[in-house]
């Protein structure tokens, strides 16, 4: 109906430009050139990729450190001999254990540090690592095998059974009395110094850290002089690593030994390791590095956010493996150096065949960090738990595959040709009494560059996957390294580091100046030091001459 007016006539219509705000009709002109603006767009770029654009002040939410503990000494000072001990009530160390074992959570007890003469009260401590923990996991042993257990999610087929004599650290390379250097010893409930630790200064104490650090790691073994030679290595080849101390370690007053204290990634650790600003994730034991979805809850399981946690940021991996997914072999030739630092990828790959390391990002422990860099827009990788370096198969090639033996797959650490039997675990030899169950076959084997046999298939590298935690393979490292595209790049890097690194003598001088700081204690005598020095010297020449001959090939 018409409206009308007061004499009963009806009103006019109301011009069409009455019914448009008053705010538009004044501006009509700059709402014209916007939609000319969003048409040429929509026409030039309509079916052109939009890569999300992120940007974050990774320091403005960083934890604040209220409490800064300055210590007596520089805790990586290695010409000062450190000394650490920790005191543990037996409720609170039976507790952290049994709840390993009932659950496989790893619980956080309070404990007071006595670092280098300063007390710090309340501390919290927990039990850290997988493969390191299979002595102390209790009940579910795999039959016949002296306390072995598997690592968490790992099911062995039914009726697998070890031998009464199988010893775990001949599975990592590490025998009788360690490999070169030194492996890292079981670690069992009984023996507390034995443990895998991580110390949490913050956890109890909001606020608080020890010479800037959140929190530290304490590793297994002695003297492990493979991974200090690693780490120091990448550090003095300009790659991105973690600072070490040896140290006279104890607990409870127990008798003392060696150990080597690691800084762990937090806040501090993220924010220094590059001079831009920029994200850094740690990549889950379980996690595949893979395209889900797009949604970033889907990835939280599989990559952890050390710094800036509260952005809650997994956009920058979501992104790269959405790319991953889709790029063909071409794409990824000619675009992976808009997502990666390709550079430092191939001397982080060159390096890990160098030190001959099986567990990196594709190994089964999925042992690596990753740096987004907010200028450059770029993904770094950064090594991490370098403790299966350094260990075997001192022919190991450039184009050669490296297992979790640390050698060429099924080649024993040590050894000069190929053993008969073939591991399941991507490079590890079985136990000569050690037999698969009625009915399981081992897996087929393929002949990679270098002419020997390597396994294939669940729990190899690039053989599929396996159980959880058990995954091996990592598609970028496999892509970049099958790609004719980047073999120039990476085998430039390759030998530029070798020469570094061992050509050049490096390695050896400093063996000798890493020994020096090694203190003899209750559990580690002149004598086995000696030995140790003696097993990675030999190491050390043996990785040199083996691949001074294939660069003169």
């Amino acid at each position: 109906m018409n409206e009308t007016n007061t004499a009963g006539e009806p009103r006019p219509r109301r011009r069409l430009k009455h019914r448009i705000p008053t705010s538009l009709r004044q501006h009509w002109k700059l709402l014209v050139v916007f939609v000319a603006f969003v048409t040429v767009m929509a026409t030039v770029f309509g079916s052109a990729r939009i890569r999300p654009y992120i940007t974050g002040d990774t320091t403005v939410i960083a934890s604040e450190i209220t409490d800064n503990i300055s210590g007596t000494v520089d805790l990586f000072d290695s010409s000062v001999q450190h000394e650490v001990s920790l005191e543990i009530s037996d409720a609170e160390y039976d507790d952290m254990i049994a709840t390993f074992q009932k659950t496989g959570e790893k619980k956080w007890v309070i404990a007071d540090l006595t670092i280098d003469g300063t007390f710090v009260n309340d501390v919290a401590v927990r039990l850290k690592g997988n493969s390191t923990l299979m002595g102390v996991r209790g009940d579910g042993a795999v039959p016949g095998g002296s306390g072995f257990r598997p690592p968490e999610g790992m099911e062995l087929p039914e009726g697998f059974e070890l031998p009464e004599d199988f010893d775990p650290a001949e599975m990592t390379g590490g025998g009788p009395g360690g490999g070169a250097g030194g492996m890292m010893s079981p670690a069992t409930a009984d023996d507390p110094t034995s443990l895998p630790l991580l110390i949490s200064f913050d956890e109890n104490a909001s606020g608080r850290a020890y010479q800037g650090m959140t929190q530290l790691s304490v590793r297994p073994g002695t003297p492990v002089l493979n991974e200090a030679m690693a780490l120091s290595l990448t550090a003095e080849t300009g790659q991105p690593t973690q600072r070490y101390a040896y140290t006279v370690y104890s607990i409870n007053d127990s008798a003392t030994a060696t150990r080597l204290l690691l800084e762990h990634p937090d806040d501090g650790y993220a924010n220094s390791l590059f001079d831009g600003d920029g994200y850094l994730y740690k990549a889950d034991a379980s996690s595949r590095f893979e395209y889900i979805d797009d949604d970033q809850s889907s990835y939280s399981d599989q990559f952890k956010q050390i710094n800036a946690v509260g952005t809650g940021n997994l956009q920058p991996i979501v992104n790269f493996l959405k790319w991953m997914d889709s790029a063909t072999d071409e794409e990824f030739d000619a675009h992976l150096a808009d997502w990666v630092d390709v550079e430092s990828f191939a001397r982080y790959v060159a390096t890990q065949n160098l030190i001959v390391n099986g567990d990196d990002m594709s190994g089964p422990g999925q042992n690596y960090y990753l740096w987004y860099d907010l200028d450059t827009k770029k993904i770094t990788v950064v090594s991490w738990d370098l403790n299966l370096a350094m260990q075997g198969g001192t022919s190991t090639g450039p184009n050669d595959p490296v297992g979790m033996g640390g050698g060429r797959p099924g080649v024993r650490p040590g050894a000069t040709g190929t053993d008969d039997t073939q591991s399941a675990a991507g490079g590890t030899a079985l136990p000569e009494s050690m037999t698969p169950p009625e009915g399981m076959t081992p897996p087929a084997a393929v002949t990679p560059q270098d002419g020997t046999t390597a396994p294939q298939g669940p729990g190899t590298p690039g053989g599929g996957d396996g159980p959880q935690g058990m995954r091996s393979g990592n598609s970028l490292k496999t892509r970049f390294l099958d790609s004719d595209a980047f073999t120039a790049l990476y085998e430039s890097a390759y030998w530029d580091l070798f020469e570094q690194m061992y050509g050049s003598g490096r390695a050896g001088t400093l063996l000798d100046e890493i020994a020096a700081t090694v203190p003899v204690t209750d559990g580690l005598t002149r004598e086995t030091l000696q030995e140790n020095v003696d097993s990675m010297r030999t190491w050390i020449d043996q990785r040199t001459e083996a691949l001074a001959t294939l660069r003169t090939r």
